[in-house]
């Protein structure tokens, strides 16, 4: 195919990244996890599915990260979820030392990579990737503001009875519950949804934006949402490997940007073929500036909490 690209993490998220890659004829695919068997039986079952799906993709499973060697960008997918009785500051301990290991491990085969950070707490996640490899920061990023502008959009297209593909969002921020969905740059064919609907129906659509993740969390009962965040991944991705140029919110390290220094935030950038090429600075009203800072501030108490461990 002449393009690379390794999913570290066979789970759920990782494995539809990989078959949504292949499927799209993007690259070729190494799907690395710890799991014996697990990467190779998943890479196999969706090699024998391309006949079928037509693309001639190749895809090989694997539990170390020779064959990962000269990638062209690397998801990160690994790590483990929150489970009962697991505290925040476990969750970061573990997925540290978990993140730290494959950023280790990447960095040594595939040191012209660009790494995509999917793996939760995610911006505490690429704070770790940043460090660790040692990488330039335009090659390092977050995938969180596609997945949560996808959310919005879906919402938005389900209120209004239009198509998804009229519909473009805009969400700043970290990867939670401070995350800043802008309703006056979100439109509808170009319309400001504010144009469309009432304020009390955009209010809500924002809170359930929020809450995207937890309500699925609540209605699987054993699992978290993969299709949606897989293919916000591959949409990067594809940004990269095409040289696309697509203005996208992803999770970047800023340096003074929106006035805020030395975290990972989600922020408007263009991705192309070096990662990222330009960080786009919006105006934003004061009450947007504030949901910013609030949620620069959310970051920046889980980055210290992580730096106690």
């Amino acid at each position: 195919m002449g393009k690379k690209v390794t999913v570290v993490g066979a789970g759920n998220v990782g494995a539809t990244a990989a078959q949504r890659l292949a499927e799209k004829a993007l690259c070729d695919v190494v799907l690395v996890d710890i799991a014996d068997g697990l990467p190779q039986g998943k890479a196999l079952d969706l090699a024998e599915a391309a006949p079928i799906e037509k693309h001639d993709s190749h895809l090989v499973g694997t539990n170390d990260y020779e064959l990962t060697a000269n990638s062209d960008i690397v998801i990160i997918t690994a790590g483990i979820p929150r489970k009962p009785g697991m505290s925040r500051d476990d969750l970061i301990k573990t997925n540290a030392g978990i993140m730290k290991s494959v950023v280790e491990n990447v960095a040594k085969h595939s040191p012209e990579a660009v790494l995509i950070i999917v793996s939760n707490p995610l911006d505490a996640m690429c704070h770790i990737a940043f460090e660790t490899s040692g990488f330039p920061k335009n090659r390092v990023l977050g995938m969180a503001g596609v997945l949560d502008a996808a959310r919005f959009r879906c919402f938005i297209a389900e209120e209004l009875d239009v198509s998804v593909e009229n519909t473009h969002a805009f969400v700043l921020g970290g990867h939670g519950d401070t995350m800043v969905p802008l309703p006056r740059y979100s439109t509808v064919a170009g319309i400001p949804i504010t144009k469309l609907m009432e304020k009390s129906r955009i209010d809500a659509l924002v809170d359930r934006t929020r809450n995207g993740g937890a309500e699925i969390v609540a209605l699987l009962k054993t699992g978290s949402a993969f299709y949606a965040p897989a293919s916000a991944a591959v949409e990067m991705a594809e940004s990269i490997l095409k040289d696309k140029k697509k203005i996208l919110p992803c999770a970047v390290y800023l340096e003074g940007e929106y006035g805020i220094n030395g975290l990972f935030i989600g922020v408007p950038v263009k991705l192309g073929k070096d990662g990222i090429e330009k960080i786009i600075e919006i105006e934003l009203t004061e009450d947007e500036t504030q949901a910013l800072m609030k949620s620069a501030d959310a970051v920046r108490s889980l980055v210290d909490d992580m730096a106690k461990l």
